[in-house]
């Protein structure tokens, strides 16, 4: 049975890390037909909806209390709030590539936290290899130009400051999300994020005195699109995907398989938008995908080995 859940939970973060990859084609095709802002309220919006279908058709029963949404509030504050948040504020003066390096870097943070906190232990050869996957994405971002400008320290901080939430949910959700059932708490998650991002969203138009243009990407076809699959597949199922994950797999291992979005973007790239795959994409996706599957079976080699070990030790005894 457990072998059962744990293999779920590997084929929940690789899914996870498919949906979190297609997005940014999404991103890219609405990003100039409307504000980051209004594209996350209206995302939060109908993720919320196609959420709430199943609990009120009574497919699924919802079994948390008001007390509930007070405690998971945390939870919902760092991912996706805090996360997007910091993230958009932060590309305003940094540039995407300068994002996808530090988001890699994502599984460092969460095996720190994980190490102190959680008491996860981790062996040498699971670090080399998440560090491996980590080099990887960063080797691509570099080969194609891409480089640190301390003229926006600022966005650059603001960017670690949104991968460092992402990292303390992974903590959160596998030390505390164990209590709630994965449809709770990515309901809660949705729910407070929705009408955070809509506040915002309001706000924003309000001081500036665009109030109206908030409904004029409604108008195009392509935006709805988007938005849907923004909605289904990033958001409820990528964020289910997640929790249902922490609550059967150690955070760091979870978190390394985001690294895979980046092999999972370059891939949606080629094919529909037409994008040019090099050897630099070649080689750093191999180091990814090597890092990922060694960061998950290298802890089993090394309890494997520590058995042949204590084995041969009690026969010369």
């Amino acid at each position: 049975m457990k072998q059962n859940s744990t293999f779920f939970a590997y084929v929940a973060s690789i899914l996870f890390a498919v949906f979190i990859g297609l997005s940014f084609m999404f991103v890219k095709l609405i990003v100039n037909i409307a504000e980051p802002f209004d594209i996350l309220a209206i995302r939060f919006l109908v993720a919320f909806i196609l959420l709430s279908l199943p609990a009120i058709f009574g497919w699924i029963k919802l079994t948390i209390s008001w007390k509930d949404i007070y405690l998971l509030i945390p939870f919902a504050l760092l991912y996706p709030i805090l996360f997007f948040t910091f993230q958009t504020w932060g590309l305003l003066g940094a540039t995407s590539a300068e994002g996808g390096i530090i988001q890699a870097t994502a599984p460092i943070f969460t095996v720190i936290l994980s190490t102190l906190i959680l008491k996860e232990k981790i062996n040498l050869w699971q670090r080399l290899c998440l560090l491996l996957s980590v080099l990887g994405v960063i080797f691509i971002f570099v080969m194609q130009g891409a480089s640190f400008s301390l003229d926006h320290i600022g966005s650059i901080l603001l960017l670690l400051c949104s991968t460092l939430s992402f990292a303390v949910y992974s903590i959160l959700v596998r030390r505390s999300g164990q209590s709630y059932k994965p449809y709770d708490l990515s309901f809660v998650v949705i729910m407070l994020s929705f009408i955070s991002f809509t506040v915002i969203s309001i706000v924003q138009h309000s001081v500036n005195g665009t109030i109206l243009e908030i409904v004029e990407p409604y108008k195009e076809p392509i935006f709805w699109y988007s938005i849907f699959y923004l909605a289904c597949f990033s958001s409820v199922f990528s964020i289910f995907l997640s929790n249902y994950a922490l609550s059967k797999l150690e955070a760091y291992k979870v978190s390394v398989f985001n690294n895979l979005s980046t092999l999972v973007s370059i891939i949606a790239g080629a094919v529909f938008l037409h994008e040019q795959i090099t050897s630099v994409h070649v080689i750093g996706a191999t180091m990814i995908i090597v890092g990922v599957i060694g960061t998950n079976l290298a802890g089993r080699w090394s309890k494997k080995t520590d058995v042949e070990l204590s084995t041969k030790e009690e026969k010369r005894d």
